[in-house]
């Protein structure tokens, strides 16, 4: 049953390989690490929550913010998903509300998003407290223009994923989403500063990150069940 709808802007998304070990170490029982050529990918994901309101109430009365998590790609019961290590996010009453329907790590961020010939600046700045402290600044572009992904390549890989999972004090939760499929462009990105991999307990990875661009997509949520 869908609780949620809301569209996903000028999404960035920045994969690094890591070694499966350094990921499958910090993910809960219940899910595990799914791999892309024999290596794992941790993803750090900017882009705007654009018009968040209930499923079914007009787009006008919906909020919008910026968003910044790190996610890796994981297997479960339910099948491929995505596991986040933080989302953090540029409004107080949909971090709460994340944090209670989702049982996702939402975290309080003061966040600035500008755009300038076609370039997209999004600078973060972690305001909750009791966790690790966790600047970003960096500006990105597409390069190209963008097109559905071709099955069996790692842009599929990253992308289309329709599920997500949570880790809760005992169980692991499951959530579903539904959108058309992802349009993506090649990226340029400058990253002035990056903390999601050490505010997440990650050394930073050593190698160049596999960059890629979308637009956006309309999307609708269902509320999380325990797996």
């Amino acid at each position: 049953m869908d609780v949620v709808s809301m569209e996903w802007r000028d999404v960035l998304v920045a994969s690094w390989p890591v070694d499966p070990e350094v990921v499958a170490r910090r993910l809960p029982d219940g899910v595990e690490v799914d791999a892309f050529d024999g290596r794992a990918w941790l993803s750090a994901v900017p882009f705007v929550m654009k018009d968040v309101r209930p499923f079914g109430i007009p787009a006008s009365v919906g909020r919008t913010f910026g968003e910044l998590n790190l996610r890796t790609y994981v297997t479960g019961d339910a099948g491929p998903g995505i596991y986040f290590f933080n989302l953090d996010a540029n409004d107080r009453l949909g971090v709460a509300l994340a944090r209670t329907l989702f049982r996702l790590p939402y975290y309080h961020a003061k966040m600035n998003v500008t755009h300038e010939d076609g370039a997209v600046e999004f600078q973060s700045h972690r305001t909750h407290s009791g966790v690790p402290d966790l600047e970003f600044d960096a500006t990105y572009e597409p390069v190209g223009e963008p097109a559905a992904a071709s099955p069996g390549t790692l842009e599929a890989f990253l992308l289309e994923r329709y599920r997500f999972y949570a880790a809760g004090r005992s169980r692991v939760f499951c959530g579903e989403v539904s959108h058309d499929p992802w349009r993506l462009a090649h990226a340029d990105a400058t990253f002035r500063r990056n903390d999601l991999f050490a505010a997440n307990g990650f050394e930073q990875p050593e190698s160049v990150p596999h960059l890629l661009y979308s637009p956006g997509v309309d999307v609708t949520a269902e509320r999380v069940r325990v797996v």
